[in-house]
Order: structure tokens, then C-alpha cells, then sequence
């Protein structure tokens, strides 16, 4: 048994250590082509060749001295909707899931239902409508206006909902028993037992808000309010690709997400291991 044991775990260990390893390539490529110059790349291509002779951290440098430093202004663009987004989306999806499982109500079935078919619609029919709406209600190259239209997910919505409704419902008696609001209730009860739907959430929401491209290039009528990935997008061009700062750009913007996937990954590992009951 114990040898079958083995055999079972270096499978598995061969078996992530070759994904991990097709992972990480790609990044590896980008990471050791962002110290060569421009016309390196232009000549050999990507390439995982070290030369000590040509790399240099040059290419980090113009990032944040060309063209006003706008690289700097993109990614706090980046950053403060990245934030906004995701904050808003979990609390009020959480919300959202949380009334469409715990409480009664006429049309509740109706509601998932909606919640379902604006899951199942693809982003490019709401493009229209949506640029239309931010326009009428001026909101055309704001941070409101690449923000509003993702406040709440529903995807998020039917996730924290699917959650909810497998944690027993005498939490919320027994706290409504001892005279505690519904607010109440959602803030100090059902949050600490939503905690691991809470931190996948973030993880999801955050680099899908961080990596978003079609809406936010929309939406954005100046160079100074794109984010990273439609501000990168600017450097490739039919007259030539600006891989000095394109390549650094690219490592630099996936630093965020990285940080936010460990941070976020451990909290929810520890809050897997908390049982709401115990015994």
C-alpha cells in the first residue's frame, strides 16, 4: 500500500512539475527578453539565450522616464480600478447571492434565472449598448465610467449564491434570535463563514479586472486614462513594436497579480481549514 502510495505521488509530482514547467516558460521568455534591446529581439526573436554582453536594465529605465512617464499613469489606472472593481463586485455580489439564498421572496426563481442568461450572454452584445449609455450619462473616459458596467458580476453573484445556500440557515435564526439585524447578520455572521468564496472571488475578479482590455479601450478616449494592457497594446504598431518598453511593461504588470494570487491563495487555504460547525 504504502509503496502503491508512492508511485501515486511522484506521478503526480512529474505531472505538476511538467505543467509548472510549460507555466512558466512563456514568463521566462518575457523576463530575459525585457533586459535585451529592441533590435535583439527584432533580429533573434524570443529566445531563452542569457548574453551578458547586451542585456541591461535600460529598458526598465525608459519605462519611467519617456513620454511623461505615462507607464506609471497606466498602471495606477490599473491599480485604482483593478481596487474599486473588485471591492465592489464582492460585497455587493455577496450581497446579492446571499438575499437570492437566504430569503424568500416573489420572483426569486425569476431573478436566478436573469442571473443566469446575463451569465450565458457574451460580453460583445452589451459593447453597444453600454459605450451608448456611459456617453448619455457622461461618464465617456472616467474611472466610473470602466467601472460602473462591472460593479456587480454575475457570475460572482451565482457562485457566492451556490455558496450560501450549503451553510445552514441556524446561524442566521440563531443571530436573529439574539436580536441581531439582517444587515447585522450578512456583515458578522454569513462574511466569516463566506470567506473562502470570498477569497476565490478576489483572486477571479481582480485579474480579470487587471487584464481587462476590450471594454476598458472603449471606453477610454485619452492616452492618460488606459490601463496596462490597452496602454501596452500601443506599442505595437504596422510602423514597428517598441519592444523596449514593452517587454518591461509586460513583466512589471504581472507583479500585481502574482502578489494578489499568493496573498490571497494562502487566506483561503486557512479559511478551508475553519469549519463553520465543529464536532
Amino acid at each position: 500500500m504504502r509503496k502503491q502510495n508512492y508511485a501515486s505521488a511522484g506521478v503526480i509530482f512529474i505531472i505538476c512539475l511538467v505543467t509548472a514547467f510549460f507555466t512558466l516558460t512563456p514568463f521566462l521568455f518575457m523576463l530575459i527578453s525585457s533586459f535585451k534591446p529592441g533590435q535583439e529581439l527584432q533580429r533573434y526573436g524570443l529566445n531563452l539565450k542569457i548574453d551578458l554582453k547586451v542585456m541591461s536594465p535600460k529598458n526598465y529605465l525608459l519605462l519611467f522616464t519617456q513620454n511623461d512617464s505615462i507607464y506609471l499613469r497606466w498602471y495606477l489606472n490599473s491599480a485604482i480600478i483593478a481596487c474599486v472593481q473588485t471591492a465592489s463586485s464582492v460585497i455587493l455580489s455577496s450581497m446579492v447571492g446571499y438575499g437570492l439564498a437566504v430569503y424568500r421572496f416573489k420572483g426569486q426563481n425569476l431573478v436566478f434565472v436573469l442571473v443566469l442568461v446575463l451569465m450565458m450572454l457574451p460580453i460583445e452584445i452589451l459593447l453597444l449598448p453600454l459605450y451608448k449609455l456611459m456617453i448619455d450619462i457622461h461618464l465617456y473616459n472616467t474611472y466610473a465610467g470602466i467601472i460602473l458596467p462591472y460593479a456587480v458580476s454575475p457570475f460572482a453573484v451565482f457562485f457566492f449564491r451556490q455558496y450560501t445556500v450549503g451553510i445552514p440557515k441556524d446561524y442566521v435564526d440563531a443571530a436573529r434570535i439574539d436580536g441581531c439585524g439582517e444587515f447585522g447578520i450578512y456583515a458578522r455572521i454569513m462574511m466569516p463563514l463566506m470567506s473562502p468564496a470570498i477569497g476565490a472571488m478576489v483572486i477571479l475578479l481582480a485579474m480579470g479586472s487587471w487584464n481587462a482590455f476590450v471594454w476598458p479601450m472603449i471606453v477610454s478616449g485619452s492616452r492618460w486614462m488606459m490601463t496596462i494592457p490597452v496602454g501596452l497594446q500601443t506599442m505595437i504598431t504596422p510602423y514597428g513594436n517598441n519592444f523596449d518598453m514593452l517587454m518591461p511593461g509586460a513583466v512589471l504588470a504581472v507583479i500585481p497579480i502574482a502578489i494578489i494570487f499568493l496573498f490571497m491563495q494562502s487566506k483561503f487555504i486557512d479559511s478551508l481549514t475553519i469549519g463553520g460547525i465543529k464536532g
